[in-house]
């Protein structure tokens, strides 16, 4: 007995020091303007299109949370977001690497316009689909401030990439695009894809904070 209560309290502590050691991770911003050669060559051209595994405008991602970033670096790591490109990018970074590439981001961002607290109001189609999928209870009411900084912010970003992301997650198994997320997988799977089309076009269309902010050699 004595030595199972041993073993156990040192698992607890094996784990309350790794969760500590993973919340002393702090991204730097300049520290990570150094680590982004990989990134500038699609996030940093101003309407720049993909075409693996299919052809949209990369996301903007100037702007958004380092949390997010930071997560969504980790889900590519992990092969739960499944695009070959951004594997291999992931798979190069370390955590410390992912923090201060997502701190350099976050805050590289210009002539930033304050977002309205209420959106512009969707058409009723949209908003009977907004209601049955019931996004503003993650991504917040304005698409633009989350209920945790996790989640990604929608507001404004490119349509044809929302709508790709979107169907992503219908297609979980697909080795070169789908996207491994219980919550996003049941939500999408409700829709068509004409419905997430309709989705995707709203919120691409409301004020955000979200930027693409030109790298000098590209301007």
């Amino acid at each position: 007995m004595k030595r199972t209560f041993t073993t156990i309290f040192g698992l607890a502590v094996a784990c309350a020091t790794g969760l500590i050691q993973a919340q002393e991770i702090k991204g730097d911003a300049k520290a990570g303007e150094g680590k982004i050669a990989m990134c500038i060559g699609c996030h940093g051209i101003v309407g720049y299109q993909a075409t693996f595994p299919e052809v949209y405008r990369v996301p903007m991602i100037s702007g958004q949370s380092a949390k997010y970033i930071v997560t969504a670096l980790t889900e590519y790591k992990k092969g739960e977001r499944k695009h070959p490109t951004m594997r291999g990018i992931a798979d190069s970074l370390s955590e410390q690497d992912m923090a201060d590439v997502a701190a350099f981001y976050s805050t590289h961002t210009r002539d930033a316009k304050p977002v309205p607290d209420v959106p512009p109001e969707p058409n009723a189609q949209v908003a009977q689909l907004l209601q049955k999928g019931a996004c503003v209870s993650c991504h917040g009411a304005n698409f633009s401030k989350t209920i945790d900084p996790s989640y990604p912010k929608l507001a404004g970003q490119h349509k044809d990439y929302l709508y790709a992301a979107l169907r992503s997650y219908k297609t979980d198994t697909n080795p070169i695009g789908g996207r491994s997320n219980a919550i996003m997988a049941g939500m999408t799977k409700q829709f068509t894809n004409a419905e997430l089309k309709a989705l995707a076009g709203y919120i691409s269309s409301l004020p955000s904070d979200l930027q693409t902010v030109p790298e000098s050699r590209f301007r």
